[in-house]
């Protein structure tokens, strides 16, 4: 049955019965949000090696795909925020994930040729922003299938698991480089400068074969809830197509600002974050009938001030998160790449520490509340920006900074072990803080928003690549993380038990 009936997990003896069919949705969820992750984020480690491969891309062209994929993502959530109530969490997961095969099938062929133009790869970075996207369909969905004395583990282990997918990703691409995987699809290998053949195609074609086992597994085994309104099948999914479509719209406008306009400071360039959100927001709010009604109900969690205190901390710990995942690949080629050998396959560290953790963030904020475990990984993300900071000063500019290769590493994946700790405790505050109504909405909105640190951060790197001056990007991070840090502290860590709104 794809639409349940009945569902009241609060109630401790429903929960033994459906507690199941919580559970294989979940174990349905998770393995599509990581694959969803891998393919929005593969333009990370496709970029790097199309730089090996001789496309005619400069380093700042390349860090723009990575952005644009990134702000594709982010704007895409925002509609994903609100879809499941509209639509079902079933139809939702279900179609997401099938959309996902478009980017990776185009990207996997235009990485064939070296002459494709570069607007093309930045159509298909706006495409994959899907896989991001349905990241806030996906937490908000799962937020429902479980009781909040066990919604921080649950939602830890969906999104810690999902956002494996980068780290999965990280592994898997540069894996797969090696020979025709797929034959004829995989057409002829590109040859590097040390005269290597690489099929840089293949790390887009991989995931074809597992987006469609997915994609039917979430249509035949997840489920809609009563609340959804998913009644009929062919409007629920009209629904979700024209949901997204607005969030394409933003996204692709801005991604065509920054193609046309390559030399745009860094102030406009972050201002087109705003202009994406606004153009998202205002288009949506123009659909008609019930998507209007339904939107309308939703948008109140725009009045609530914690709404937006939990959207600035969630952007701290997911938004860096996803931001130092895409950004750190290149960082690692530009910086040691002469003087390490392949310092990019150390890559999946970063996210593979952020997303193991995230659970455990979870745990430990049912067990100790999620404002403490907050504070103590804002101080953890502070020390490690300063840390960063420290060493890219020494390794600009050195001709030879393999020395500092590992604390740098070392450096990095305490901002990545502080921000994933933090993403599972903020998201376990969002139930305890709003009424069950407004918490799906709440968790959708905040990580949208977060994840334009998908942009803002590549962006910022590589505004300060140019000046040659990174480690101020690390000292603006980590001011902005001590601004979080008080916030936190004074909203719900003093209080001693979590605010309700």
């Amino acid at each position: 049955m794809a639409k349940l009936t009945e569902w009241n997990v609060e109630d401790e003896t429903f929960w033994l019965g459906g507690k199941r069919i919580a559970h294989r949705n979940l174990a349905i969820s998770v393995p599509s949000l990581l694959c969803a992750f891998a393919v929005w984020m593969f333009w990370s480690i496709l970029t790097v090696r199309m730089k090996d491969a001789g496309f005619p891309f400069t380093d700042a062209q390349l860090f723009t795909l990575i952005s644009i994929a990134g702000l594709s993502g982010a704007t895409l959530r925002i509609p994903n925020s609100f879809m499941v109530a509209l639509a079902g969490g079933r139809n939702v997961v279900a179609l997401t994930t099938a959309m996902l095969i478009a980017p990776a099938l185009g990207a996997g062929i235009a990485l064939q040729d070296k002459a494709t133009p570069f607007s093309t790869f930045a159509i298909l970075a706006v495409l994959s922003g899907v896989g991001g996207g349905n990241f806030s369909s996906s937490m908000s969905n799962i937020n429902s299938f479980f009781p909040k004395r066990s919604a921080g583990l649950a939602l830890g282990i969906n999104a810690g698991i999902g956002n494996l997918g980068v780290s999965v990703m990280q592994l898997v691409v540069p894996a797969v480089m090696g020979s025709a995987l797929f034959g004829a699809l995989s057409g002829a290998p590109h040859i590097t400068a040390l005269g290597k053949q690489m099929w840089v195609q293949n790390g887009a074609l991989v995931w074809l074969p597992f987006l469609v086992v997915l994609a039917v597994a979430s249509w035949f085994g997840m489920h809609n809830l009563p609340h959804h309104d998913s009644d009929h099948t062919p409007t629920a999914l009209g629904k979700i197509l024209g949901l997204h479509l607005p969030a394409f719209a933003a996204a692709g406008l801005v991604a065509w600002i920054v193609v046309r306009y390559p030399k745009l400071g860094l102030g406009a360039q972050l201002g087109l974050v705003l202009l994406a959100i606004a153009v998202c927001l205002a288009l949506l709010k123009l659909l008609p009938g019930k998507v209007k009604t339904s939107l309308d109900k939703q948008f109140a969690i725009f009045r609530m001030k914690h709404t937006w205190l939990m959207t600035l901390l969630y952007i701290m710990t997911f938004g860096s998160f996803i931001g130092y995942s895409a950004a750190f690949p290149l960082l690692l080629k530009l910086f040691f790449g002469k003087s390490v050998t392949n310092p990019a396959t150390y890559a999946f560290l970063g996210p593979l520490v952020g997303s193991l953790i995230r659970p455990v963030g979870g745990w430990l904020s049912d067990k100790f509340r999620g404002s403490v475990i907050t504070q103590w990984s804002t101080v953890i993300q502070i020390i490690g920006a300063l840390a960063v900071a420290v060493v890219i000063k020494q390794a600009q500019g050195n001709p030879n900074p393999a020395h500092l290769f590992m604390p740098f590493l070392l450096s990095f994946l305490l901002l990545f072990l502080g921000s994933g700790i933090g993403n599972g405790s903020t998201f376990q505050m969002v139930p305890f803080i709003f009424e069950p109504q407004f918490a799906g909405p709440v968790l959708g909105w905040t990580g949208a928003i977060a994840a334009y640190g998908s942009y803002v951060i590549p962006t910022v790197f590589k505004s300060q690549i140019a000046a040659g001056t990174v480690q101020y990007a690390l000292y603006g991070f980590a001011a902005f993380y001590v601004v979080c840090l008080a916030v936190n502290w004074w909203y719900y860590t003093r209080r001693g038990a979590e605010v309700h709104c």
